[in-house]
């Protein structure tokens, strides 16, 4: 039994040495080697709570044993019960022994605690050269936000102890803080690479369902940090806007159920799966939001507010007093003239709110400016080189600030003040490609600036000549009305036959990927000839736009043809017009292709906090049908 019991633990065979040990304690609970073994095979398996109860029996059946005790503290800093881990330290410091061993985990409990003064204060009771003292120096760096320093210790460290994992991953980090995306990326796959090379059965998810497994949360996962780098990997893929290969990273990991996922994975899964799955993204965010309240608060009322759900985001705010520390000054402010504007009601208040904050940044990025133009007068390049990056960051986050404020008057149709705030910003931001699409399109809406507005759109697209399908569907729709309206009708119709080539190159690689680019641009232009009257031509546009309807009938592409098929409705109701039946036949007969198509299409987007499912398109399709009939028929 002995033998077994040792070679199950040498094997790591710890899910089934566990029922031995827990049967042997059941007869002897105060045995010793039990106890020992249970406490070690629970620590592996990251079970904290019972690694510290054998830990405890074991400190009280042997006081003299200071390990015991030591281990005892270990086991709670690790279950996050840091006041209790603090107590038990006390209870070992008199051995030297173990003197640096109690420091470094006092020191983990403030730094967990954010308590980063305390941390430097215990650590100096460390020797320096001790190579968890240049990790604790190294995290502590990281932790104040020092990261270029934090990652100097970190490769200090690598130095010392070798290429460990968690080292590396660190490194990592550190790059990614510093938005060195790609070599954060390259340091996170030499993780990945090394980790499943030196342990094949953390190996990921086969393609088949049927051989699905689960790796555990052992420590030799641990050992590896290979949850972090694909973690960290999937976060770079997400903020290079790869997202199905982030997705790829998310799903890549070692397999493990869902109840054994850590919080960043849970967090992470539910972000990359809001678009498919929005009710369960909010679900897995609000079971994390004490849990892990950074990023999860910010992030869970980012979306809320995304998905118009501002009430839900205000109610968040208000029942959460104690989880706004974890939000960046700026992000908390935004938020709060967010919902003034939308929940609130407060529109005017939100608007005094935005400016406030416009004018902080106004004002850092004057400075910002000064800095770099005083470094090209020194010719200091390395100096110029940071000042610019600080200011294209600081313009980054001044962007979204000016145009809520503007959406203000956007959403009652005040153009002109729309435009005026956007000018005011110019001088800041001007080269700001977000700034610049948002100028094209109040010039656009005005629909007596079109000359203006192709200026801002020509270059965007000109850009992305190349790829056109990257550049974004609308900002295409609204350059070919733009020269429709200005009598270029040859150079939009250069322009969509640009993109239906495009189009069909990307079909014959890909034949089932969904492209609605050509489609919206047809919808848009049908759209605007409906709204100038002309609904014979604007309708069979809009059919048009939609031919080879399995493909190209979604939510959004039904939403903005049955406007068109509403607004012709009403203008035949009222007598203000009459269609030919050859024009009435075609409607009909795309409305009882709609009705086919369309039956597993939601109508329009799925709350998702509601039980209720939508109308489906079919349903839509059959309404619009019935009444078309009836004012045909008189």
């Amino acid at each position: 039994m002995t033998t077994t019991v040792y070679t199950m633990v040498a094997q790591h065979n710890y899910a089934d040495v566990r029922p031995l040990l827990e049967a042997q304690l059941a007869t002897l609970p105060e045995n010793r080697a039990a106890l020992s073994l249970l406490a070690y095979v629970a620590y592996q398996q990251q079970d904290f709570a019972t690694a510290s109860k054998c830990y405890e029996t074991l400190a009280r059946l042997y006081p003299s044993v200071t390990h015991y005790k030591v281990s005892y503290a270990q086991a709670l800093l690790k279950a996050n019960l840091y006041d209790e881990a603090m107590r038990a330290c006390m209870t070992a410091t008199n051995d030297p022994n173990f003197q640096s061993r109690v420091l470094k985990i006092q020191a983990q409990i403030k730094y967990d605690q954010d308590d980063l003064t305390t941390t430097r204060a215990i650590m100096e009771g460390v020797p320096t050269d001790d190579p968890d003292a240049i990790v604790m120096n190294a995290c502590t760096l990281y932790k104040e936000n020092q990261f270029e320093d934090a990652m100097a210790k970190f490769s200090e460290a690598v130095s010392v102890l070798g290429n460990q994992p968690f080292l590396s991953y660190n490194v990592a980090l550190c790059y990614y803080r510093l938005k060195q995306y790609s070599i954060a990326r390259r340091v996170t796959l030499e993780i990945i690479e090394k980790g499943i090379k030196d342990h094949i059965e953390l190996d990921s998810y086969p393609d088949d369902p049927q051989q699905a497994r689960t790796v555990g949360n052992s420590q030799m996962l641990r050992e590896t940090a290979l949850i972090e780098a694909f973690n960290l990997k999937s976060a770079i893929e997400f903020k290079m806007n790869s997202i199905e290969t982030a997705r790829d990273s998310n799903h890549d990991m070692p397999p493990r159920s869902e109840s054994e996922l850590d919080p960043i994975t849970l967090h992470n899964t539910a972000l990359l799966h809001m678009e498919e799955a929005p009710r369960e993204g909010f679900e897995k965010l609000g079971f994390l939001l004490d849990i892990l309240p950074d990023p999860t608060f910010g992030n869970l009322l980012i979306l809320n507010c995304q998905y118009n759900r501002y009430n839900i985001a205000a109610d968040l705010l208000a029942e959460n007093p104690q989880l706004i520390q974890h939000l960046d000054p700026e992000l908390a402010d935004f938020m709060k003239a967010l919902i003034l504007r939308e929940a609130a009601g407060s529109p005017q208040e939100a608007f005094v709110e935005f400016e406030r904050m416009i004018n902080k940044h106004v004002e850092n990025l004057r400075k910002l400016a000064k800095q770099i133009n005083d470094a090209r007068v020194h010719k200091d390049k390395p100096e110029t080189k940071q000042a610019m990056k600080l200011y294209e960051e600081a313009a980054e986050k001044f962007v979204p600030v000016v145009m809520n404020q503007a959406k203000i008057f956007w959403d009652r149709k005040d153009y002109a003040m729309v435009e005026r705030i956007l000018r005011q910003a110019m001088e800041l931001c001007s080269e700001n490609r977000v700034w610049k699409l948002n100028a094209a399109h109040v010039l656009f809406m005005q629909e007596t600036r079109f000359v203006e507005a192709i200026k801002y759109y020509e270059p965007i697209v000109q850009a992305n000549i190349d790829n056109i399908l990257s550049v974004q569907a609308i900002v295409l729709a609204n350059l070919c009305v733009s020269y429709i309206m200005t009598s270029a009708n040859e150079t939009a119709e250069d322009l969509m036959r640009r993109v239906e080539k495009e189009e069909e190159n990307v079909s014959k690689e890909s034949p089932n990927q969904k492209i609605l680019t050509l489609c919206i641009v047809n919808l848009v232009i049908g759209t605007l000839y409906c709204s100038k009257g002309n609904f014979e031509f604007g309708i069979l546009r809009v059919i048009k736009s939609l031919d080879n309807l399995q493909k190209k009938l979604d939510t959004d592409t039904w939403f903005y043809a049955k406007l068109c098929f509403l607004a012709l409705c009403e203008a035949l109701s009222k007598h203000m017009m009459v269609i030919k039946d050859t024009v009435y036949n075609e409607i009909l007969a795309f409305l009882r292709q709609c009705d086919l198509y369309g039956r597993n299409i939601y109508a329009f987007a799925e709350d998702p906090t509601s039980d209720a499912k939508p109308r489906s398109v079919s349903q839509e399709a059959r309404l619009i049908y019935k009444l078309l009939m009836k004012l045909r028929d008189g």
